[in-house]
């Protein structure tokens, strides 16, 4: 079914409005040549938004891909860049049309188009320094979904002292939804969650060595939480951001809700 087939049911009383929105939405991507088709309505469906995955992918095939999707949307998260990927982009975008992550492992390329503000609140917090790079691709992907984001690095629970210094940030900006992100023996979000009233979600990271290395006794302490947290799979940035951005918008729709009434 294409979208003329759909307006025309339209317009014949065939379909209602709700169901032929749906249905054209369901349709909506934008073929690059033969190697892509990018989902450019994947936002509109599921809240979750369309992101590159540069891992694996030809550097110029993924500035393709950009290109395609900015000209559609106005902005692209890409994510997982390796020097060859950071390389082509800088010398196929204008530096004002790039924006990088701390560590340049994630980008977003726009045409200046704004990033959208929804009123949600997500925090970010590591366990190590180690980790901060999985947790800035999940920092972005919140920015991107239209949340505030407040970033927490390095306060892991070998100096249990330094988490205690910053909770008062999270006090003062109460987030909606919070991702934690550790390596090794991923102990913090266990902590983290067992001092707020906000949902956590738990990024094991692929740091450490010997025995459960590659984040495995991480993702396994995590599953293994006594106090409530929902868990990722290992490095899985975009999707901890994701969750903890759907989280905070829901939220954050409820209290826009509750102070226009």
């Amino acid at each position: 079914m294409d979208i003329k087939s759909v307006l025309y049911k339209l317009k014949n009383n065939e379909l209602d409005l709700e169901t032929a929105e749906s249905d054209i939405r369901s349709m909506g991507y934008v073929p690059v040549s033969d190697i892509a088709k990018v989902d450019i309505f994947r936002k509109h469906r599921t809240g979750i938004m369309e992101a590159v995955l540069a891992e694996g992918k030809d550097p110029k095939d993924v500035v393709e891909i950009a290109k395609a999707q900015v000209a559609a949307t106005g902005r692209v998260l890409i994510t997982r860049l390796s020097d060859s990927h950071r390389e082509v982009l800088r010398s196929s975008f204008k530096p004002e049309e790039l924006e990088w992550n701390l560590h340049s492992t994630a980008a977003v390329v726009h045409d200046g188009t704004p990033a959208p503000s929804t009123g949600g609140i997500v925090a970010i917090i590591t366990a190590g320094t180690a980790d901060i790079d999985v947790a800035e691709e999940a920092r972005m992907v919140a920015n991107e979904m239209g949340c505030e984001t407040i970033a927490i690095y390095d306060v892991g629970v070998a100096g249990f002292h330094r988490l205690v210094g910053e909770m008062l940030k999270l006090q003062e900006k109460k987030p909606d939804s919070i991702v934690v992100a550790a390596g090794r023996e991923g102990t913090l979000p266990t902590v983290v969650s067992s001092l707020v009233d906000v949902p956590v979600i738990g990024l094991p990271v692929s740091t450490g060595y010997g025995a459960g290395a590659k984040g495995e006794a991480a993702l396994l302490s995590m599953l293994q939480s006594c106090s409530v947290l929902s868990v990722v799979n290992i490095d899985a940035g975009f999707v901890a951001g994701s969750f903890a951005a759907r989280i905070a918008n829901t939220v954050a729709e409820a209290r826009n809700s509750t102070v226009e009434k």
